[in-house]
């Protein structure tokens, strides 16, 4: 029988790139993603690698929502096997300019809502004493960065939330570990540029190399692929005994 995977923010980026690493395998894919074609990108995924899958255009800032979600994922495919907290949102700007709002919709997405997903697939995975849960952390869970005051406390958050699961998952089967990773060519960092071309009054070619590439000591972007590899060995047998880890896949960022 068939494994299922469910990724949030799994229309486009990261998120997209694992599931099709996981479609490749022969997994059913539950997708998430707020994109407005992101019901005919999950059906394209799952033409192309002939895999059985839902979708669900959940908000991950409405705690309901992600439940029904995953209830329904659980419902179609009897449980979930493999969990990856992915979905996350930016924004860049100097603390005491830095909105309110922004910070309560980073901390919602890219902290609380694997809280919420990870409750709520807990006992399909404690039930059956099998789970992998893999959290989409950063480089930023491990280091700071100047005018990333929301998104470097939430990430520092997801390092440490992964490995109280870690150690609540070990006596049931399920394990819970973070990827760490450097800057990786998305949509997300796309968006960065511009906005931190303007704080760190630059042009976007120059934050390209003076601040996403200069703390690489590889000076590229991470490939999407690398971290669906990365994804697809800690949901392998051969990672039963790695829980709580914070992996950096980061070009040696941490290194320094």
């Amino acid at each position: 029988m068939s494994k299922t995977i469910l990724i949030t923010g799994s229309t486009s980026g990261i998120g997209l790139g694992i599931a099709k690493a996981f479609a490749e395998k022969g997994y059913n894919v539950a997708f998430n993603g707020l994109e407005p074609n992101g019901a005919e990108i999950a059906q394209q995924v799952a033409d192309q690698y002939k895999i059985a899958h839902t979708f669900s255009p959940a908000n991950l800032m409405q705690p309901d929502a992600i439940r029904t979600m995953v209830a329904n994922a659980i419902k179609t495919f009897g449980t979930i096997d493999v969990l990856v907290n992915n979905a996350g949102i930016q924004f860049v700007a100097p603390i005491d300019e830095f909105p309110d709002e922004k910070w309560d919709a980073i901390i919602a997405v890219n902290l609380s809502a694997a809280f919420h997903v990870t409750k709520a697939v807990w006992p399909a995975m404690k039930a059956q004493k099998f789970g992998r849960i893999i959290n989409i952390a950063s480089a930023h869970g491990l280091r700071a960065s100047e005018f990333k005051s929301a998104y470097v406390a939430a990430k520092h958050g997801i390092v440490g939330f992964t490995k109280t699961m870690g150690l609540e998952g070990a006596p049931y089967g399920i394990t819970c570990n973070a990827i760490c990773p450097g800057y990786v060519d998305t949509p997300l960092v796309e968006q960065q540029i511009p906005a931190q071309a303007k704080a760190h009054n630059m042009t976007e070619k120059e934050v390209i190399e003076k601040v996403f590439l200069e703390r690489h000591a590889v000076k590229e972007f991470i490939p999407i692929e690398l971290l669906a590899q990365t994804a697809l060995f800690l949901a392998s047998d051969d990672a039963k005994t790695i829980t709580g880890i914070a992996m950096p896949v980061d070009a040696g960022w941490t290194a320094q």
